[in-house]
């Protein structure tokens, strides 16, 4: 079955499917149309196999059921987590006149704090890269965690800001996370509802009382794509946009994340060591402010996640 998001078809492989090449697989009349189709498709790395990019070398990747086959037929040409600037630690993914994507490393504020003034932050690298050009300075558009890695779109003016924004407050932008966490979730697929109240003394979201006049709903739909010693690497999808929202369901739900500080379950035990929440802003789909053409972004997971993945994949007699 097809599902179309943001007009980036995808389909999951079923069963009666299995076995078969992956250019047959997306030349089907319900799919792309023809070989020739498939064939661009993969040469312009349009074609995304489990959330992995695959090129023409892997035409004849033979597909499993419940792959995921995902093309982003107007992917724009700098989508492909591939830098085309940097602005200090950021790595600039897109820009134009009316907004800049930006990969975010762990460590870096999004955007400046008023109780941190002295820490850097993607807003200040962004700044500096403007200001020399005479431009405006960047205008936030939504914010991740300082130790979460990944995506951020700031606007360039208050017209694209509004209507960035506007699209955030009506939850019709993509926003996908690759997370790993502790223990295996049951089922593989689902999803987190709970009802959470900010605590503004504490700095953190709280399991809401049934009776809490401020509680919201924070909504994540979740998938494992990866089970690995002691832990999972998930995607989630968020449906709200709640602070820490990921970090507090993960908890909720009996599968912290690992290297999480925040929210931790007392006398909970954290055997994996890992210096920071493990958590990536992998996808950020949305329509351009200006004329309305859907964007499609990824950014790799960085390489202290990759080298987390590889420490959980290894042999129980090799790991440290």
């Amino acid at each position: 079955m097809a599902v179309y998001n943001r007009r980036v078809p995808s389909w999951t492989v079923p069963p009666d499917s299995a076995g078969i090449r992956l250019d047959k697989f997306l030349a089907a009349p319900d799919r792309l149309g023809s070989r020739g189709r498939a064939a661009d498709a993969l040469e312009k790395d349009k074609v995304f196999l489990n959330g992995a990019e695959v090129g023409r070398a892997q035409a004849a990747r033979r597909l499993r059921a419940g792959d995921e086959v995902r093309v982003w037929l107007d992917r724009p040409g700098t989508a492909r987590g591939r830098p085309v600037a940097r602005a200090g630690d950021l790595e600039i993914l897109f820009e134009d006149k009316s907004l800049i994507v930006v990969n975010k490393p762990a460590g870096l504020l999004a955007v400046p704090l008023a109780r941190r003034s002295d820490a850097p932050s993607a807003y200040d690298c962004l700044d500096n890269h403007l200001r020399p050009r005479g431009r405006r300075r960047p205008l936030v558009v939504h914010r991740i965690d300082r130790d979460t890695s990944g995506l951020v779109v700031f606007a360039k003016d208050v017209r694209a800001q509004q209507a960035l924004k506007a699209q955030f407050r009506r939850r019709t932008p993509e926003r996908v996370y690759r997370a790993v966490l502790y223990g295996h979730p049951q089922p593989p697929q689902g999803t987190w509802r709970d009802r959470l109240v900010w605590d503004a003394g504490a700095l953190l979201q709280k399991r809401a009382h049934p009776d809490e006049a401020r509680a919201t709903t924070a909504i994540s739909h979740y998938r494992v794509l990866e089970t690995l010693a002691g832990a999972s690497l998930v995607e989630i999808r968020l449906e709200t946009g709640k602070r820490n929202q990921i970090r507090v369901q993960a908890r909720l739900h009996g599968h912290m994340l690992v290297g999480e500080r925040l929210y931790v379950r007392r006398g909970a035990e954290r055997p994996i060591d890992f210096p920071r929440q493990a958590l990536h802003a992998y996808r950020l789909s949305f329509e351009h402010p200006a004329d309305g053409r859907p964007l499609t972004f990824e950014a790799p997971m960085p390489d202290d996640l990759e080298a987390l993945l590889a420490r959980l994949r290894a042999p129980s007699d090799t790991r440290i």
